[in-house]
């Protein structure tokens, strides 16, 4: 879906790369044969499905000079995201990413082939690069946290928040917790609690809710940010825990036949923003209207896992309204 000449209202800033998906589902990355790529990279799939929703999305990130970083933007673009803050990197590739599944579609990360985690062109995302328009005309901002893990990457974390602050965005963070992204994973806990003064909304897996906040309980981890306005706690196909405006609650998703978990996360995070931009956030005040939003949102995660892939799986708006 084009977005063309349209306001973009939602910001990604992070890693687009391809997920190199085993085809043989229960093995070990010794005893898999073969592997398919896919696009995907957290909040690039942002990007995507909010476009695909029908929410102008641009992405921020950088790739290299090759015929992968071509194919990534040139899909991007067919999507109708905004590429004006995409960086070329002439040294570095863009990024793989190797993915093992489960019988269940359940994906584990597998690492990156020959190269070490901070070879590739996302860990060299320029700050001086920047689009500061796009910072002027838009609403919201997406982030993650692998940009921590390189050094020239976390400083243009630290000015898009900046950026972001002077314009006036919401600033969203999925925390997308990823140990083989860093060098030294012991690095991670403190730079990523410099992110809570930033933070309007917060999605965590619940998983690392434990590890940030020793509880995977969405109203308390509100209570812990006092200036945050909501709180996304998912568990895979389990339920979602959520606080918004203060209003609390669970969310049980949609039952699916599963092929792959991949982008799922990322999918239902778009879902979410991209009601709230239908919406509009002072809605989330009244608590129906908080617990549909994040109702449609798990809609949209389910059905990302009944197929293939994070962004060719991601669902069109019929598809989710045939169900919501």
């Amino acid at each position: 879906m084009a977005t063309a000449n349209r306001p973009i209202k939602v910001i990604c800033l992070g890693e687009i790369l391809f997920d190199c998906l085993a085809d043989q589902a229960g093995k070990t990355i010794s005893e898999v044969t073969s592997w398919t790529d896919y696009p995907g990279g957290a909040p690039a799939n942002v990007a995507c499905a909010l476009a695909k929703l029908g929410t102008p999305s641009a992405f921020i990130g950088r790739v290299g000079k090759d015929p992968q970083g071509e194919q990534l933007v040139q899909l991007l673009e067919s999507i109708g995201v905004d590429i004006s803050g995409i960086q070329y990197d002439e040294q570095a590739p863009t990024r793989k990413v190797y993915v093992t599944r489960s019988k269940q579609g359940d994906r584990t990360f597998a690492g990156f082939g020959e190269r070490q985690a901070d070879r590739f062109a996302d860990a060299y995302l320029n700050k001086d690069l920047l689009p500061t328009e796009l910072f002027q005309e838009a609403e919201y901002l997406v982030l993650g946290t692998l940009e921590l893990a390189y050094h020239q990457a976390k400083a243009a974390i630290f000015r898009a928040l900046e950026l972001a602050v002077e314009n006036n965005l919401k600033i969203v963070l999925d925390v997308n917790w990823r140990p083989m992204f860093w060098l030294d994973p012991d690095r991670a806990l403190p730079l990523i609690q410099e992110l809570w003064q930033y933070v309007d909304f917060l999605k965590l897996a619940q998983e690392e809710a434990r590890w940030l906040f020793n509880t995977a309980d969405a109203g308390e981890i509100c209570d812990r940010l006092a200036s945050i306005e909501g709180v996304l706690v998912s568990n895979g196909d389990a339920q979602v825990s959520y606080c918004l405006r203060k209003n609390e609650g669970v969310v049980e998703p949609i039952k699916v036949i599963v092929k792959d978990t991949t982008g799922a996360g990322d999918a239902f995070l778009a879902g979410f923003i991209h009601q709230l931009c239908c919406y509009g956030i002072e809605q989330l005040s009244n608590s129906q209207t908080a617990e549909d939003i994040v109702k449609y949102a798990c809609t949209v995660g389910s059905l990302t896992t009944t197929k293939l892939g994070a962004i060719a799986a991601q669902p069109d708006p019929d598809e989710i309204n045939a169900l919501y």
